[in-house]
């Protein structure tokens, strides 16, 4: 059976410790305890893409980041502290961490993907070299690779049953709707479709969950967000508001 649960890495720039706020963190006190701690909270908020959470309703807190990161719950603080007047994490107003560069440093495959790919690369290593002025450059970068993999398997797929492709929506392109499927959504929720598909794709990527039918998954979760609409008693749930910028 193919293994194709998401991976995601982290993607540092060769000038990445040469940057000013990690060359100002370093030459503090216990800097590079702060930036050791900077390195895991990046990888720690890969899957949420750069949210500090343990769930889509528990965000981490300074004594469970010293647990994580195994150090000490006062450098943590500072560090957090200190990180903040950097600009390297901003607070939400939900009392979320958020890491503010994350998204230039995401990268995600999955092991099915990177099979092929090793295979197409050990084809190539057999073919005879180029002659006509070929260079490394024209090669595809693997992202653009995995993705016409994702493209090609799903056109596939709705030939098969006889259906229009669906395509790739949200911030992890991993919320897949045929175009008909969109239209009935941005006409059944004209001011939240859009709101529906991040929420969507984000949890997939960060909990790994698999649903058969995206677009039936948005109007049950819609349908369930009307129904909670009223006012309740007791303590509020943990969310993020609606519409929150980053």
């Amino acid at each position: 059976m193919a293994d194709n649960r998401k991976y995601y890495y982290l993607k540092l720039k060769e000038n990445f410790f040469d940057s000013d706020s990690v060359v100002l963190l370093e030459d503090m006190k216990d800097g590079i305890l702060y930036s050791n701690i900077l390195l895991k909270l990046y990888l720690k908020s890969l899957k949420n893409g750069g949210r500090l959470q343990l769930d889509e309703h528990i965000p981490y807190t300074a004594q469970m980041i010293a647990t994580l990161t195994r150090h000490q719950i006062g450098t943590v603080e500072r560090a957090l502290s200190i990180f903040q007047q950097l600009g390297l994490v901003e607070q939400l107003d939900c009392g979320l961490l958020y890491m503010t560069d994350i998204e230039l440093m995401i990268g995600q495959s999955s092991t099915e993907a990177e099979r092929k790919r090793a295979a197409r690369l050990e084809n190539k290593a057999l073919l005879p070299p180029r002659t006509n002025g070929g260079h490394l450059s024209d090669i595809r970068p693997p992202e653009i690779e995995i993705k016409k993999e994702i493209d090609i398997e799903l056109e596939k797929e709705g030939e098969l049953k006889g259906q229009a492709p669906a395509r790739s929506y949200g911030r992890y392109e991993n919320v897949f709707l045929t175009d008909t499927e969109l239209s009935e959504l941005q006409a059944e929720l004209p001011e939240k479709w859009a709101y529906y598909i991040e929420r969507l794709s984000g949890y997939i990527a960060s909990t790994g969950k698999k649903y058969k039918n995206h677009a039936a998954t948005i109007r049950r979760w819609a349908a369930d967000d009307t129904a909670k609409a009223a006012p309740k008693q007791g303590i509020p749930e943990y969310t993020c508001k609606e519409g929150e910028s980053l």
